[in-house]
């Protein structure tokens, strides 16, 4: 069998670890950057033969079209791009959970964050203000009060965002990653603020409460995702969905890259 990934990292430990797997299985395994490399990047696919399966690890607007021209042309990607687009909008997200009945925060969308300075008076603080399409070095931050906003709107005026209600919590996101059914999970300082000074173990999912687990895989029927990340906060002993994450770089629990060549080779 041959499977592409579509990436341009294909030294993440992650992809590097399944691919080793796959061809130690003697499958052949390819990797594809949709941004870069000589030619155009469907040529290249024609010009190397077709693959069974495309792991669409890029997310972006070039991966997105490759994504979907190779789905109107019949080929399997995981994920899908349709999943996967809808991963990048956090306005998207939030309605999306609110009709699937997931736990997450209340959230606005606003077409650019100066456009909150004549409410900022009025808003309740703190307050996550977020950039709409998420991206690498996109803009996440708390904001505690009018001038922390108008501070923040004069770096960012013209960014669209989402202002998030904050929810109180340990400092600590758990982060369950979900690989077609199999859940995996670890621990992070959050991203805003200063981390906790205690360590935190990373716990096993057989030790995290049912709740966390049925919520973290109901996030993937929700969203139409076999890979995909779901951030927790945990809030009064209930899970809180903070972030929906397509293909994230799963970094540490063991079994992931088996489970993941074990999605490749899976027939539809």
């Amino acid at each position: 069998m041959r499977v592409c990934l579509l990436t341009d990292k294909p030294g993440h430990p992650l992809l590097a670890a399944t691919a080793a797997l796959l061809t130690g299985a003697g499958h052949r395994v390819t990797f594809l950057d949709p941004d870069g490399g000589p030619g155009d990047s469907w040529e290249r696919i024609a010009a190397d033969g077709p693959a069974e399966v495309f792991l669409l690890k890029a997310h972006t607007p070039a991966a997105l079209a490759l994504a979907r021209r190779l789905e109107a042309h019949g080929a399997r990607v995981v994920n899908s791009a349709a999943a996967t687009e809808l991963c990048q909008d956090r306005h998207r997200i939030a309605g999306t959970a609110e009709a699937g009945a997931l736990p997450m925060p209340p959230t606005r969308t606003l077409p650019t964050l100066s456009e909150a300075l004549p409410g900022a008076e009025r808003q309740r603080y703190p307050v996550m203000v977020k950039s709409r399409h998420s991206r690498r070095a996109d803009l996440v931050a708390r904001v505690d009060g009018p001038d922390a906003l108008r501070e923040l709107a004069a770096a960012w005026p013209d960014e669209p965002v989402v202002l998030q209600e904050f929810v109180p919590n340990s400092g600590w996101d758990h982060k369950l990653w979900v690989i077609s059914g199999e859940v995996f999970s670890a621990v992070r300082p959050t991203p805003v603020g200063g981390p906790p000074r205690d360590a935190h173990p990373t716990p096993l999912v057989r030790d995290l409460p049912s709740g966390w687990v049925a919520t973290a895989l109901r996030a993937g029927e929700v969203f139409g995702l076999d890979v995909y990340g779901v951030d927790l906060l945990d809030r009064e002993g209930e899970p809180v969905v903070v972030d929906v994450n397509a293909f994230p770089g799963v970094r540490g629990p063991e079994g992931a890259p088996g489970a993941l060549a074990a999605l490749a080779l899976r027939r539809p």
